[in-house]
């Protein structure tokens, strides 16, 4: 087992509290992520042989020992999960991701959109209360709010939707020209009795997107809860602090909320109007979800925990102290914040102690 050390990412949407006050420090500026994995944008660090390594750099060196071979066998020599703590105090990007067969086709034709052959399903599972718009509303439902708000220049969208097509209504308002952009805003704020819009029109003045409220469903989440995002589901966090899992990957196509690029017909070729997410409850503390490349263990105070082994896992603690051992007797304590990895041929783990940790595997 190896103690890790995690980059923390810096975007301006993030908060400037969370993350530090649970690593017991202060911040110098907005902390969005803390990245728990083999990434290469972020990889984890660990000590091995009296020097720092990458857990990428572990892994190639004996993939065996480090993954297992079923892990090899379904995935190849990568980890295939990624795990982060995520601090959300303003919106992110509305943004989808890619099935793995769209992610492959991209890569393999170039497309600047796909920078690796994966797909990137995500799960959040709140450690405080967590707001998120993901799927959308019924088409006849978004028709109607939007009709309401009496604004003529929104007849096209509220034309679409109420012809039940989703995609053609999302389609206007992510090409609205970019002149006419900060007036449909503030008509927007005038006449939307929605607070979620006027949080957003705050936040990106000149963006149309702020109209997602009126187009998507608003998910509210208690600590403990979580909520899964597959392949196709349009999704934005709008804040909260959780933590977060998904597939390795950097395959995202954004909608709006972003000063980032928009490719909005890529956008709306993988984007599934019916999809929705999926509220995962814990099952003998495991949250399952559809997807391989990961499932994410919750273990609280009490009892001794049983992990079985085979398989590279990533435990953090959020509270308290935790021990954890292995099959060769090896113990560390875990802090809150702190992380460990523990390879395939560490075998199986036992948890005790009073906090509360997550532990990241792959579903095999």
């Amino acid at each position: 087992m190896d103690l890790l050390t995690n980059p923390i990412k810096d975007y301006a949407w993030g908060s400037r509290t969370a993350i530090a006050a649970l690593t017991g420090r202060s911040a110098a500026g907005p902390e969005a992520e803390m990245w728990l994995g083999a990434h290469p944008s972020g990889p984890s660090l660990l000590s091995r042989d009296g020097s720092q390594r990458s857990l990428p750099d572990v892994i190639a060196a004996n993939p065996v020992a480090e993954l297992g071979a079923a892990v090899i066998e379904r995935f190849g020599e990568r980890l295939p999960y990624l795990l982060k703590l995520i601090a959300v105090d303003r919106a992110l990007s509305m943004q989808v991701h890619p099935s793995l067969e769209q992610a492959a086709e991209g890569f393999c034709r170039g497309d600047h959109n796909y920078s690796d052959p994966w797909p990137k399903p995500e799960m959040i599972c709140a450690l405080t209360p967590f707001s998120a718009l993901a799927g959308f509303r019924p088409p006849g439902e978004a028709a109607e709010l939007v009709a309401a708000l009496g604004l003529p220049a929104l007849t096209p969208i509220a034309d679409a939707l109420a012809s039940g097509d989703v995609l053609a209504a999302l389609r206007i308002l992510l090409g609205w020209p970019a002149a006419d952009r900060p007036a449909l805003v503030h008509d927007l704020v005038r006449t939307a009795d929605h607070d979620l819009v006027t949080q957003l029109a705050e936040q990106y003045p000149n963006d149309p997107a702020v109209l997602a409220p009126l187009l998507m469903r608003h998910h509210q989440l208690a600590p403990g809860e979580a909520l899964y995002l597959g392949a196709g589901v349009l999704h934005c966090y709008l804040d909260g602090f959780g933590v977060e899992i998904m597939g390795s990957s950097d395959n995202v196509l954004r909608a709006g909320l972003t000063p980032k690029p928009i490719d909005i017909e890529e956008l709306l070729r993988i984007t599934d109007p019916a999809a929705q997410p999926a509220a995962i409850e814990p099952v003998a503390d495991v949250y399952l979800t559809p997807s391989p490349e990961f499932q994410l263990r919750r273990f609280t105070p009490g009892d001794a925990y049983h992990v079985p082994g085979d398989k590279p896992r990533i435990l953090i603690c959020v509270d308290g102290v935790v021990s954890i051992r292995n099959a060769a007797q090896e113990e560390l304590k875990l802090h809150p914040a702190e992380a460990v990895f523990a390879a395939a041929s560490d075998g199986a783990l036992e948890l005790s102690g009073n906090g509360t940790v997550f532990c990241a595997e792959p579903r095999l």
